[in-house]
Formats: structure tokens, sequence, C-alpha cells
């Protein structure tokens, strides 16, 4: 646990000082949590998790592919219509996909979720229903908009498309967030 919370605290841009005001916890302990002097109880780490905005089971992984860098490599993505990237990375703000859209628009039961969604074509063309209006998008193509509205991806053409999809939980400016 000790490097991982070092690890993601400094991906935070925190330093020890705020840890330490997030959790109620002395800098003093926290300093010797992440140099591997102590171990944080259940009720610690989960102050610790809380505050570094992290699954606090990731935080006890002993795991070596949990961690704060992650490569996804092509040859792994196989032939799934969705992959995660980075799944097992600790303190993601994004959540990052490549995927595969099919021919038809999908009769996903969740069209829509909290934050906010960018989408980067990368091979191929598709088209993006969002919130009833279709825009055809072209290989190089991006779009970015508020997930909350209803939003689907179809393939059009021969060639495979393959669409880079980032979401974030964070909601638009103006929509209920601040901005």
């Amino acid at each position: 646990m000790s490097g991982l919370v070092r690890a993601v605290r400094q991906q935070r841009g925190m330093t020890l000082d705020e840890l330490a005001a997030g959790t109620g916890l002395t800098k003093s302990y926290l300093s010797k949590v992440e140099r591997g002097q102590s171990v944080p109880s259940v009720a610690a780490a989960l102050k610790i998790a809380g505050a570094l905005d992290v699954d606090v089971a990731q935080l006890f992984s002993d795991d070596p592919e949990v961690t704060t860098f992650a490569i996804g490599r092509a040859a792994d993505r196989g032939s799934d219509r969705h992959h995660a990237v980075a799944e097992r990375m600790l303190g993601k703000s994004m959540s990052p996909f490549v995927v595969r859209p099919g021919r038809q628009f999908s009769a996903h039961p969740h069209p829509t979720h909290p934050g906010q969604e960018f989408l980067f074509v990368h091979r191929g063309a598709v088209e993006l229903n969002y919130n009833g209006d279709i825009t055809r998008l072209q290989a190089g193509d991006c779009a970015y908009f508020d997930a909350a509205a209803p939003h689907k991806l179809r393939q059009v053409g021969a060639e495979v498309s393959e669409v880079v999809v980032v979401t974030s939980d964070v909601p638009a400016p103006g929509i209920g967030g601040p901005g």
C-alpha cells in the first residue's frame, strides 16, 4: 500500500499536509504509511482512499498491474466491441474506452450517464445520435458533449470503425456543477 498511496497522492497534486487535512490523520502518520513503516487500520485506509478518491481495495492490492501508469497495446484489444483502457489504473478521473460500434444503433438500456463524454473517430466512419440529432463523423473527427443527454453510435460504411471514447463524471459547466 505504501508506494501506491504516495503515487496517487502525487498524481493528484496533493501535498502530505493536504492529505492530512482531508483525512483527519496526522502528517507524520501518513508519512509512515507512505514509507511502509505503518499499516493503516481499515478505518484509516477508508479515510485515505476517500481523500484520494480511489477504491480502498486498490490501495491494498498486491497486484503489480495496479498502478498509476498504464500502457494499452492494440494487440491486447482483440475483437471486443468495448475495451476499457487502463482499467487497473489507480486514481483515474476519466474512463477511456476503445469502441467498435455495430451497424445498428444499440438498444442500450442506459443511453445516458452523468458527466461529459469525448469521442475521437480513429478509423472508419460513424453516426452519432445525440439527443435525437444524427451527425456523421469520419476518421479524425471528434465530438465532446454532456453525457446526460441520450447518445449512441453506429458504424457506417464498409470499413470497421474504431472510436476512442473518454467519459468523465464531472458535470458539464452550468449543468449542476462548478464552472
